[in-house]
């Protein structure tokens, strides 16, 4: 039998999720990597039952892969896996932002502008600085406003089920989206920016067919560039 969670192990146990879901989405562990409860107990100052509660909910999200009396591994896709993801994106979001868009506040498209704008000045200087000098500051950067770019869009949709696929989508592909950012260069930043212009501007005219394709459209120019480096997925 399980031992009982307290009170007090269930606040301790969501900041270790918490704090855990950073270092996954800031590339701190890698895919595939083993996690050991043990030792994230003594790092965390803690019993190994928050430990095992907060990665019960990683694993909700999508972050994290438990087996049954084996262990925990942060979630890994091969190539063929991430294709599977992303034409399921090419699906739901376009639907998701759809929905959204007749809900959205002309505060929300003016939040979604200044958020344009932040990703076109982390993409400036990934693309100006040199390999050796690249920010990774500028990389997470890019990759947080990306993401709450796209997800705040969506922010108007009444539909909480589709909503939450999509978040598990995103984060199980974060760790692919970090790899294939590095290595867009100069030409692919120019291409991100310029679709999510053209989205802002079409979200902005409250045009949702051409949102939609226009999302469609980026969500696979991804997935191609994905194909393409296969390098990225490892061995």
């Amino acid at each position: 039998m399980l031992e009982p969670v307290t009170n007090e192990q269930e606040g301790l146990s969501q900041r270790i999720a918490a704090e855990l879901r950073r270092r996954i989405l800031a590339g701190e562990y890698k895919p595939g990597a083993r996690i050991r409860q043990e030792e994230l107990a003594e790092s965390f100052g803690t019993s190994r039952i928050p430990v095992r509660e907060a990665l019960w909910q990683l694993e909700t999200e999508g972050l994290v892969v438990l087996v049954r009396n084996t262990g925990a591994w942060i979630a890994k896709l091969d190539l063929a896996d991430c294709v599977e993801v992303y034409k399921i994106r090419e699906r739901i979001e376009p639907l998701a932002l759809a929905e959204s868009i007749v809900h959205l506040k002309d505060s929300d498209i003016a939040s979604l502008g200044q958020i344009v704008m932040e990703i076109e000045r982390d993409l400036e200087v990934l693309s100006t600085a040199s390999p050796a000098a690249a920010s990774a500051s500028a990389l997470d950067n890019f990759l947080r406003r990306d993401r709450e770019f796209h997800l705040f869009s969506y922010r108007g949709a009444k539909m909480p089920r589709l909503k939450s696929m999509i978040e598990r989508f995103w984060n199980t592909t974060q760790q692919y989206r970090r790899a294939n950012s590095s290595v867009l260069g100069p030409h692919g930043h120019k291409i991100v920016s310029y679709e999510h212009r053209l989205l802002l501007d079409a979200i902005t005219r409250r045009d949702v067919e051409t949102a939609a394709h226009l999302l469609e459209d980026h969500i696979r120019r991804t997935r191609l560039h994905l194909q393409e480096h296969k390098e990225l997925f490892g061995g």
